[in-house]
């Protein structure tokens, strides 16, 4: 018993020097970002349509209190909507909308002192900011465009409003850290919004029982460690 209890002495006297050189400094980062994204609208009932191309940028709030774990909260302004599909038809409708969105994740970071991979997962909410819309034919009458598909399709959502304004949703990414200095980074991420509210009403009485966004973005940033 006497030799157990020397022996778990022993470990502990050796484990404490070790666990005090593993001792994380908080650190504390600020940069900023710009890219591209490409979203569309999940509808339903559904609606033929492609990938809309936007931009998004913004900056960022990086703590970072244990080695590979800390939070991660940015400030982004982000295009989203959709483009409608046409097959064999030169006719083009697209909706842009733009928000203001606040991203707070948890960040996981792990590699070697020069390059770490990145993973992002959190909650996200945005508000709308404003909406455009770009179409080669009168969307207001769209069945007497020439050219109009021959095939029933929906079309109230060409016209209506949004009427939320507020949006959420779960985000997640991934990417790289390339570190060129101990205090100055750049880093590449791919991230997926996979929106939970509606932008169009979504009663029993109305069209669309879903319209949520979805967004796929590609971005590139700098990031300055300030503590």
């Amino acid at each position: 018993m006497a030799r157990k209890l020397a022996l778990i002495l022993a470990l502990l006297s050796a484990l404490v020097p070790a666990i005090a050189q593993t001792h994380y400094k908080a650190h504390v980062s600020v940069g900023a970002h710009a890219g591209a994204d490409l979203s569309r609208v999940s509808f339903m009932p559904t609606i033929k349509q492609r990938w809309l191309p936007g931009a998004t940028m913004g900056v960022q709030l990086r703590y970072q209190e244990e080695r590979i774990v800390g939070i991660l909260a940015e400030l982004n302004l982000s295009q989203r909507g959709w483009s409608e599909l046409y097959e064999q038809s030169p006719l083009r409708y697209e909706r842009t909308i733009t928000y203001v969105a606040l991203p707070v994740m948890t960040h996981i970071n792990f590699g070697g002192p020069r390059v770490r991979c990145i993973f992002n997962l959190g909650p996200e909410f945005s508000y709308m900011l404003g909406e455009s819309t770009s179409s080669n034919f009168d969307y207001h009458n769209p069945t007497k465009a020439e050219g109009w598909p021959d095939e029933i399709r929906m079309t109230e959502q060409m016209v209506t409003p949004v009427k939320n304004k507020f949006d959420y949703g779960i985000c997640a990414g991934m990417g790289c850290e390339f570190y060129i200095q101990p205090r100055h980074s750049i880093y590449a991420e791919c991230r997926f919004y996979y929106g939970l509210g509606n932008i169009f009403p979504a009663s029993k009485a109305d069209t669309f029982s879903a319209s949520r966004c979805m967004t796929i973005s590609a971005t590139l940033g700098y990031n300055f460690r300030i503590k």
